[in-house]
């Protein structure tokens, strides 16, 4: 097949950031290793773009100073940078059509004249912000994928005084987003829609047959194998001279869940059962810091604080189990980095977590109220202690379920497919791309699918 020639846009791109920003890189970079590829960025993410070895002729970094207001703005309103991140998707939607507007003014000539078969969106994330591009694409006949979208999920009951704790007033007005000019025709324009999470999924094609048609769910994240070169080495047991170490990673703030967890493991902790590490830094550190003195904890726990992303990984040699009660998580690429490094993940069955972790692979604990996380955390733990061969197992299935379908290079891959489905009427790539245990990808990133 030819090589396809793509006019990709990632607002975020940014190779020394972390979450969507890192995405957008990491996602980008990976199509240029399959198309011909042009990444269209906002201008400050330029630097770090060339510093990481991308040159300048294959991508164009376009200012928009509003979301430079957008984003003071927003962190005035949130108190900072770790709560109330709705209040910063709001702000950053708002400002966002000027960055496209001016992307058609740079590169409106080139499409027409054919220089591109398609044109991908990676981010934002938000399912949420419309498009200025999609009328423009679909009347001079250039197909339009958007994704992977991702957000929204709905706060669970009983969690309403968490919610407030996160500053997330803002939630309760979320669905006027569907008021905003664009929504409905970005979504009907676009020939495609790859969809992160099942919640996002059933909530842009609820109700639209034609949307179903387009809608691909594919998560977001993916692993770097350079920056975790662990994924190619099978995990050593435990130890059986020293207790299990559980490891948690994400910013201490209420809905993340560190001190559920930190209260399910303190008996555990106290009885030298298991030792804990909560890697990150946030509003809870006091909070986590007075729980570890009052149930006397200090032996077994450790609170680094913050720890730069690269630096992640060697906390987590030290890790057989990662432990992450977020009740409130879209993506969870936290959790694939874990499993990369061959930890058994224990996550909650809510959210972007639960669907990256298939049978064998870890443990998805029912969602409840606080007591109840509480509980069912601490059973689980207790029942990874009682078999330390099943967590040497599911950590093993874990590594290699991430190697075979979580690698950047195989989510490439499987976009590509995206791709030629849409310019070339190919076969639907649904069915393999609706990854389980029974899919398995190659090193290469190609997919078979065993029926």
């Amino acid at each position: 097949m030819k090589k396809l020639r793509v006019l990709i846009i990632a607002e975020a791109a940014n190779p020394d950031l972390t979450s969507v920003a890192l995405i957008g890189y990491s996602l980008s970079q990976a199509l240029a290793s399959r198309c011909d590829m042009h990444l269209v960025t906002e201008s400050r993410n330029a630097e770090s773009i060339l510093a990481a070895g991308v040159s300048a002729e294959h991508f164009t970094a376009i200012d928009n100073p509003a979301q430079r207001i957008a984003f003071r703005m927003a962190k005035f309103l949130r108190g900072g940078n770790s709560l109330g991140w709705t209040i910063h998707s709001a702000f950053t939607t708002l400002a966002y059509p000027i960055f496209e507007r001016k992307t058609w003014r740079r590169f409106a000539e080139r499409l027409k004249n054919g220089e591109f078969d398609l044109v991908h969106r990676i981010t934002p994330l938000s399912p949420t912000t419309p498009s200025f591009l999609a009328d423009k694409l679909a009347k001079i006949q250039v197909p339009l994928i958007l994704g992977p979208l991702n957000g929204g999920v709905p706060w669970p009951a009983g969690f309403d005084q968490v919610r407030r704790a996160e500053r997330e007033w803002l939630g309760y007005c979320r669905d006027l987003y569907r008021l905003l000019p664009g929504v409905k025709t970005t979504r009907h324009n676009a020939a495609a829609l790859i969809l992160a999470s099942r919640h996002t999924y059933q909530e842009v094609t609820n109700g639209h047959p034609d949307l179903e048609t387009k809608a691909i769910w594919l998560p977001e994240n993916a692993i770097d194998p350079e920056r975790f070169p662990e994924i190619s080495i099978d995990p050593p047991p435990p130890p059986d001279d020293r207790p299990l170490h559980v490891a948690f990673v994400g910013r201490l703030v209420p809905y993340k869940g560190a001190d559920m967890l930190l209260e399910a493991a303190a008996p555990l902790i106290r009885n030298r059962q298991i030792t804990l590490e909560i890697i990150g830094d946030g509003p809870q550190m006091n909070e986590l810091q007075q729980i570890v003195d009052r149930e006397k904890l200090a032996d077994g726990v450790q609170l680094p604080g913050w720890v730069a992303h690269e630096e992640v990984r060697r906390h987590l040699t030290h890790a057989q189990i990662f432990a992450f009660p977020s009740v409130r998580e879209f993506g969870g690429g936290v959790v694939l980095e874990a499993m990369a490094m061959g930890l058994t993940p224990v996550v909650l069955d809510y959210g972007g977590p639960a669907e990256l972790i298939p049978d064998g692979c870890g443990i998805v604990i029912p969602i409840g109220d606080r007591e109840a996380i509480i509980n069912r955390f601490r059973e689980a733990l207790e029942n990874l202690i009682g078999d330390p061969k099943a967590v040497h197992q599911m950590g093993l299935q874990a590594q290699r379920y991430v190697r075979n379908h979580f690698t950047w290079k195989a989510k490439a891959r499987q976009i590509e497919t995206i791709y030629y489905w849409v310019i070339a009427d190919s076969p639907d790539p649904k069915p393999n791309l609706m990854l389980s245990p029974a899919n398995e990808t190659s090193e290469d990133g190609s997919i078979s699918f065993q029926s």
